[in-house]
């Protein structure tokens, strides 16, 4: 099986284009799945045997996103080898288990997320940064590396929407709205220019030294504002997009603008904030309907 695993590599590195770091974990589990096929290799293992092959996993004390991550790297081993004719079948093929494994994501209600937005103010720079920041995040659904890859050029204006630079160098138009429209503005004009100190930086979002923000930096903007917030739950960056996606759809916009918007390839990847939306109306229920 290893050296159908390195052509597998080897055509998602060349003809995919995907990044070091999906093919050096995909290296992994498909590694394991080597290992735990044993002998028996592909045409060995059934449908029963990537089952407990998953299971095995988390017994190991991997996280739901690991064995997310290695169920995604088999099915697109057996796809590929489906369509190279290096396989007669695939176990997978015959069966859904992406719901059986996937975390629901982690999102903040309407109520807690206009809690968080109120938390910067804008008495000095870094509060107007972090506000503009925080609301621009929420409103358009954007990765944080999107987030503090934008330029000064990134955003129109005029027509408001910004120019996002997704995974693998795509590019999406994303609107803005309002409210971060005019938070960004704000930003830009008073506070921006004192964090810059005179230096040039084309970056939109700099740090207190006049450089570009980074990863590490808005986590911990984030951590500092949801502190301030006490929610009482755990809040990370990638919780505004969550909350972009299933608020959207809660207030009635269909599956594929919402895709488009958050840049995902397959629509069945937007289809998870469904089943928050239902879980979410679920809750309502049961707490308020007197059956519930």
């Amino acid at each position: 099986m290893h050296h159908l695993i390195d052509d597998y590599l080897n055509y998602l590195a060349v003809e995919k284009g995907a990044s070091r770091n999906t093919i050096d974990g995909y290296s992994r589990d498909l590694a394991r799945y080597a290992e735990f096929a044993g002998e028996e290799g592909i045409s060995g293992i059934g449908t029963e045997g990537l089952i407990s092959f998953l299971a095995s996993l988390q017994k190991e004390g991997l996280a739901v996103n690991s064995v997310n991550r290695a169920l995604a790297a088999v099915r697109g081993f057996y796809k590929y080898l489906l369509r190279e004719k290096k396989a007669d079948q695939a176990p997978i093929a015959r069966i859904e288990l992406g719901r059986a494994w996937m975390r629901l994501p982690d999102v903040l209600s309407r109520e807690e997320m206009n809690l968080l937005l109120a938390q910067p103010g804008e008495e000095t720079p870094t509060e107007c940064r972090d506000g503009a920041m925080l609301e621009l995040c929420y409103a358009t659904g954007i990765r944080v590396s999107e987030l503090i890859g934008l330029t000064l050029n990134s955003i129109n204006w005029q027509v408001g929407y910004l120019v996002a630079m997704g995974k693998r160098e795509k590019e999406r138009i994303v609107p803005i709205g309002r409210t971060a429209n005019d938070r960004v503005k704000r930003y830009l004009e008073g506070a921006r220019p004192l964090l810059l100190k005179g230096r040039e930086n084309d970056r939109l979002f700099l740090n207190r030294s006049g450089r570009g923000m980074t990863r590490q930096g808005f986590w911990k903007i984030v951590k500092k504002h949801a502190a301030k917030a006490g929610l009482g739950k755990r809040v990370h960056p990638h919780i505004f997009r969550h909350s972009f996606a299933t608020h959207l759809l809660e207030g009635g916009a269909d599956l594929r603008s919402v895709q488009i918007m958050l840049g995902h390839a397959d629509i069945s990847t937007t289809q998870i904030y469904t089943h928050v939306t239902r879980e979410r109306l679920k809750e309502i229920h049961r707490k308020y309907h007197p059956r519930g």
